[in-house]
């Protein structure tokens, strides 16, 4: 598998703290690696469009779709608590 960005999704992960950058090229290493990874919490977030969500951080999250052998990377955000 590998990664593929939407426009949105690369405008926010150049908006993030470089730290929560850093963060989140670990997690989604660990995605292309293994969805079950325990520190992902990957799970289907909208089950009508099947988009995904898993965690960077307590606080942020990223929105993915799973196509064609590929996740498509659709938005890094802080999380609506």
């Amino acid at each position: 598998m590998k990664l593929l960005w939407t426009k949105r999704a690369r405008r926010d992960y150049r908006a993030l703290p470089p730290k929560i950058q850093a963060l989140a090229d670990k997690q989604l290493d660990f995605l292309i690696t293994d969805i079950r990874y325990p520190s992902l919490h990957a799970k289907k977030y909208d089950e009508k469009n099947d988009v995904r969500q898993g965690r960077i951080t307590r606080d942020y999250r990223f929105y993915f779709l799973i196509e064609t052998g590929n996740y498509v990377i659709l938005s890094l955000i802080k999380h609506p608590k």
